[in-house]
């Protein structure tokens, strides 16, 4: 994915989480914002960096969902 693509699915993630609730503040959204979630996720697994799930890290770990 290019980092346009990522830029987008993140958006799309961060307005479900404005509707939902699950993001209150704006200090809070600028910092889902900020964050480059994609590049702390193992390469073969990038495309799924905005997907509402724990994924695996490698040594048996996961990053959590964005919303935990």
């Amino acid at each position: 994915m290019s980092s346009e693509e990522f830029k987008i699915e993140k958006e799309r993630l961060i307005e479900i989480y404005v509707r939902e609730g699950i993001l209150k503040t704006k200090s809070v959204i600028e910092a889902f914002r900020r964050v480059p979630r994609e590049n702390f996720i193992p390469e073969y697994l990038r495309a799924y960096a905005y997907v509402d799930t724990p994924l695996p890290i490698g040594y048996g770990q996961t990053i959590s969902a964005p919303h935990f």
